[in-house]
């Protein structure tokens, strides 16, 4: 039987990569392969799932890591211990495709995981859910307008950004640590999978660019996230008879639009609302009267609600990769209006939204008010046929396995 080994820090269903990286488990073991997948055991604990479990480190590793990272600015550098017996655990296991998908998160080495990997002839496929393999230090450089990873970063802008340092800025070093390490890998046996056009266009200016790219989209689950009753939802946050814009996160930040949405919230008239979910304490304490707050929820079903209640989501994102929330809303029936930043608009068409400039309010406030005189359900059919055609997770995962077969024929 063919054994799949997947990598990733986190195993937990609330985090999105947690999530996709159990889902593909779960598709690869009904495609007749074992699946495995290594997380880090200081991160998060005890897991129960379907795939066999690899816990790397521990809660000291994590520690040591956070340290060196926030002291050292050498992030994915300070778990060697666990990062070696990680590797003996693989050498052991023999994995026919080793699955990457974010190795920074305070749990591996990535110059040990590589330099086995680079010698091992297993083939290699990276998702890339962030920035972070190609650049000296961020996660993501669209807010901070930074195009410094395309020469070899340096004097980083956003330092004190995630993973944050707090004294040293070793971007330039840290650059050409990843671009030695990843690049040692043999091109025929390593596919990157970027989750969006957007981010695959942004890598062929990278140290990578050289390599296989496969650009594999993210998916959702269209039996839950699906057009439902949303009267109980508008009962209880006082919205009957309201035109509701929707905005949601799993943090709130600058870069995520809050501020953008305060500033709507002063033109809107007195039968419009917005409502912001994934807020803090501290958030919701602060909002103006036209906005009302709610907490983050892990109620996917509650989520569904809320999108299917609103007449438009609205995500004014000034960095994002291929947002989840989009299709999410999209699948419940309700139409997104996105600012064009990252591989945001790619879910997102004229039958199923409204794309326009970043930082361009009255453009989000325009759509709004389409959507109201046209009638909401003008959207509903079309956003929820797209949804069923491309957010699918069965039909996107299913890409993985398809890619994993490709790649084992190739190497017979």
């Amino acid at each position: 039987m063919k054994r799949l080994l997947q990598i990733n820090p986190v195993l937990r269903t609330s985090s999105s990569t947690g999530r996709i990286v159990r889902e593909i488990g779960e598709m690869a073991m009904k495609s007749g392969w074992e699946s495995h997948i290594a997380y880090s055991r200081g991160r998060d604990g005890m897991m129960q799932c379907t795939s066999e479990v690899i816990p790397v480190g521990g809660i000291w590793s994590v520690a040591w890591h956070g340290v060196m990272t926030r002291l050292a600015d050498r992030h994915g550098l300070a778990s060697g211990p666990a990062t070696r017996e990680l590797v003996r655990k693989i050498e052991t296991l023999a994995p026919d495709v080793i699955h990457i998908h974010n190795i920074h998160g305070y749990f591996l080495d990535y110059r040990v995981l590589f330099r086995f990997l680079s010698q091992s002839g297993i083939p290699v496929v990276w998702t890339v859910h962030d920035c972070w393999m190609y650049t000296g230090h961020c996660y993501h450089y669209m807010a901070a307008g930074c195009g410094r990873w395309k020469t070899g970063c340096g004097h980083c802008p956003q330092k004190r950004e995630f993973p944050a340092s707090l004294l040293a800025d070793r971007s330039r070093r840290n650059w050409e640590d990843k671009r030695k390490a990843f690049s040692s890998m043999p091109k025929g046996n390593l596919v990157i999978a970027p989750v969006s056009e957007w981010m695959r266009d942004e890598m062929k200016f990278s140290f990578l660019k050289e390599y296989d790219f496969r650009v594999i989209r993210n998916g959702i689950d269209t039996e839950i996230f699906d057009i439902c009753d949303g009267s109980g939802v508008r009962r209880r946050y006082g919205l009957e008879g309201k035109h509701v814009m929707l905005g949601a996160a799993s943090v709130w930040s600058r870069e995520k639009g809050l501020q953008d949405f305060v500033r709507m919230a002063e033109c809107l008239h007195d039968d419009e609302v917005i409502v912001l979910v994934g807020l803090s304490e501290r958030q919701m304490s602060g909002l103006p009267d036209r906005i009302v707050g709610i907490r983050r929820t892990d109620n996917v079903r509650s989520l569904a609600a809320l999108y299917s209640a609103a007449d438009l989501f609205a995500n004014p994102t000034l960095q994002d990769n291929y947002p989840t929330v989009n299709m999410e809303s999209i699948a419940c029936g309700t139409p997104v209006a996105t600012y064009r930043t990252g591989g945001s608009a790619e879910a997102v068409t004229p039958a199923t939204g409204f794309v326009v400039p970043p930082g361009d309010t009255d453009g989000l406030l325009r759509a709004f008010r389409t959507v109201r005189e046209r009638g909401k359900v003008a959207y509903v059919e079309a956003c929820r046929r797209h949804a069923l055609e491309n957010f699918r997770k069965e039909d996107r995962y299913a890409e993985y396995i398809r890619l994993y077969d490709e790649i084992l024929q190739e190497k017979q």
